[in-house]
C-alpha cells in the first residue's frame, strides 16, 4: 500500500513538471506569424519624338564583265576608282565612305560546261546629310554605277531625342501608376525598380525634303522609348 502511493506521488510530480515546463515556454504551443506582403504597382509606359530625318545611306554598285578574270578585276577596279573619286567631288568624306564588297565570278555557258567569261563587282556604302543626298546619287551612276540601293535614313541627334522619348515613357507610366493607385484606394510611393526598350521606326511620309538632283522624300520617323516601371503602394 506505501509502495503504490509514493508511485502516486512521483507521478503527480512529473504531471506538475511537465505543465510548469508548458508554460515556461509557450512558443512550442502557437504558430509562427509571417510579415504581410509589401505593396507594389508595376506599369509600362510610352514615349515617341517624331522627327524629320537629315541623313540618309546608300550602297553604290559596278558590275563589269570581260573574258577573263584579271581584265574583269582591272577594268572593275577603275571604275570603282572613278566612282569614289566623284563622290568624294561632291563632298562625301572619306570617314561616309566605305568599301562594302568585292567579287570576282566565273560565268558559264548555257549548259554549265564551259566557263565563257567573268563578272567584277566593287560596293561601297555612302552615309550623306539627306540635303546633299540626290547629287550624291547623280554622281555615283554618272561615274558608272550601275547598281542602286537606299536610302536608309536617320537623325544625327538620334541618342539625344531618345532620351527625350525615355522622359516621355517615365511620365507616362507614373501617370498609370496613379490611376491605380487612386482606383485601388492606395497611396502611391517611389519607384523601385526601371526597366527599358525602345528603338527608331519609320513613320508614313508626311513632310518632303527637295535635294539637287535625284529627289529624296525625307518622310518623318517616330523615335520610340518604352519603360516598365514598379512602384511602392501603401
Amino acid at each position: 500500500m506505501m509502495r503504490l502511493r509514493w508511485i502516486l506521488f512521483i507521478a503527480g510530480l512529473l504531471l506538475v513538471a511537465s505543465a510548469i515546463a508548458g508554460v515556461a515556454q509557450p512558443r512550442f504551443g502557437h504558430s509562427a506569424t509571417t510579415a504581410p506582403t509589401a505593396k507594389t504597382i508595376t506599369v509600362s509606359g510610352d514615349g515617341s519624338v517624331t522627327t524629320v530625318p537629315d541623313r540618309a545611306t546608300f550602297s553604290f554598285s559596278i558590275e563589269t564583265r570581260a573574258k577573263t578574270a584579271s581584265t574583269a578585276l582591272t577594268q572593275n577596279s577603275n571604275d570603282a576608282t572613278a566612282m569614289i573619286a566623284a563622290l568624294k567631288a561632291v563632298g562625301v568624306s572619306s570617314a561616309n565612305l566605305q568599301t562594302s564588297q568585292v567579287s570576282l565570278m566565273p560565268q558559264s555557258s548555257q549548259d554549265g560546261t564551259t566557263i565563257v567569261g567573268y563578272v567584277a563587282s566593287n560596293s561601297v556604302t555612302v552615309r550623306t546629310p539627306l540635303a546633299g543626298a540626290g547629287k550624291v546619287v547623280d554622281a555615283a551612276v554618272g561615274a558608272g554605277a550601275n547598281g542602286v540601293s537606299g536610302p536608309s535614313l536617320d537623325v544625327a541627334d538620334q541618342d539625344a531625342l531618345y532620351r527625350d522619348a525615355l522622359h516621355k515613357a517615365v511620365d507616362d507610366a507614373k501617370l498609370k501608376a496613379q490611376s491605380l493607385a487612386d482606383a485601388a484606394g492606395l497611396s502611391l510611393g517611389g519607384a523601385l525598380t526601371v526597366s527599358e526598350g525602345g528603338s527608331a521606326s519609320p513613320l508614313p511620309i508626311s513632310d518632303k525634303m527637295s535635294a539637287a538632283g535625284t529627289p529624296i522624300e525625307a518622310g518623318t520617323q517616330e523615335i520610340q522609348a518604352s519603360v516598365t516601371v514598379t512602384y511602392a503602394a501603401s
